[in-house]
């Protein structure tokens, strides 16, 4: 088996993250017989710096032939002072439009062994928390029209949150998807009461339901889901939900399981590539450091060995390396308790490569 994965290091910790996510690749494939190629592409700040723009064409073209794209994470205030359309988030928005990705899988499920990273009590924590947030990707606010104006009044400024039925559709067709292969339960979060947009919302996802008997539908509006997130996060299983609403609420949930460095990401679409990222930032203020976690842009490549290479096994293996290694006590400092080791990024790489099977050299 051969493939092709670009890989975009982003800005500020990204290098450092995609470094470690491309060196177990190698590892799988090393120990797999898998034959994986790398190209690197610029996108974010360092493509403004570089190229002037912050997706260039030929970062674009190189993903589009490619079996899946490797993102490290992109921004930073060093390109905070620019507009709108030049800003370095802005090539997230291209590549989610120009790979016609819809569908942002981000699965939050919370490690035995980082109870005590998990800021709410262990009466909740001993539970299981496993959630599954399926997010709409290329509709909503942050497609919407968008503009800035002066009146009378003064200065006013506008977007606007659009969505079809054929966007609401396919996106609740993934998350019932999902599901079936979890709890088979399903809570759609909108803002309904107040937003004709989630009312038709929530009338598609209704619809589409009558299609998946065997899913429990639930519906829920957006301030109370993110209640219930930290009252009671058992109680869910596929958050299915919003561009705007799914950014926010995954964020929210990247706390449960310790930090927002242990929450991967999977973008989507009807055809490959996927595009797979950890859900933190860029973090210019420990890049260099050593100190980024690496394990979310891992978790990252396990399910781009899942989604895009249909390697289970393989990503199975990858997910258990890295639950063995924080089951000895290795962590990183965004997820350091007592009596556990803390370890660098280049470090905890090397451990999570180490348990997948294959000796290094020290």
């Amino acid at each position: 088996m051969s493939f092709r994965i670009v890989v975009i290091p982003g800005d500020g910790i990204g290098p450092e993250a995609t470094e470690q996510g491309v060196l177990v690749l190698k590892e799988v494939g090393q120990k797999y017989g898998i034959d994986f190629t790398f190209e690197e592409a610029l996108a974010g700040g360092c493509a403004i710096d570089r190229e002037g723009v912050p997706l260039p064409k030929k970062t674009l073209q190189a993903c589009l032939s490619s079996d899946a794209v490797l993102l490290g994470a992109v921004g930073g205030p060093a390109w905070d002072h620019l507009a709108s359309e030049m800003r370095p988030e802005k090539a997230l928005l291209g590549l989610r439009e120009g790979l016609h990705l819809f569908a942002n899988i981000r699965p939050a499920f919370l490690h035995k062994s980082l109870e005590d990273a998990c800021p709410l009590k262990l009466k909740i924590t001993r539970s299981r928390i496993d959630i599954c947030i399926v997010r709409e990707l290329t509709g909503g606010i942050y497609f919407g029209k968008q503009g800035l104006k002066q009146t009378r009044a003064g200065w006013q400024a506008f977007d606007t949150a659009v969505y079809s039925d054929k966007e609401v559709s396919r996106i609740a067709r993934k998350a019932f998807q999902t599901a079936s292969l979890r709890r088979k339960k399903v809570t759609s979060v909108d803002k309904a009461n107040i937003l004709e947009s989630s009312r038709l919302w929530r009338n598609v996802v209704e619809k589409t339901s009558k299609d998946y008997p065997e899913i429990t539908l639930e519906h829920m509006l957006v301030d109370n889901a993110a209640m219930q997130l930290i009252r009671d996060p058992n109680q869910f299983d596929v958050i299915l939900t919003t561009n705007m609403f799914g950014d926010i609420l995954s964020d929210e949930a990247a706390m449960l399981t310790g930090s927002i460095g242990m929450l991967p990401s999977a973008s989507l679409g009807e055809k490959k590539p996927g595009l797979y990222e950890p859900v933190h930032g860029s973090a210019p203020d420990i890049a260099g450091q050593d100190k980024a976690n690496p394990i979310a842009i891992i978790l990252s490549t396990a399910m781009m060995l899942r989604y895009s290479f249909s390697l289970e096994k393989e990503a199975a293996e990858v997910e258990k390396a890295v639950t063995s290694v924080l089951e000895k006590g290795y962590r990183t400092e965004d997820i350091q308790s007592s009596d556990t080791s803390v370890v660098g990024t280049q470090e905890m790489g090397r451990l999570i490569r180490k348990e997948i099977g294959v000796k290094h050299e020290q």
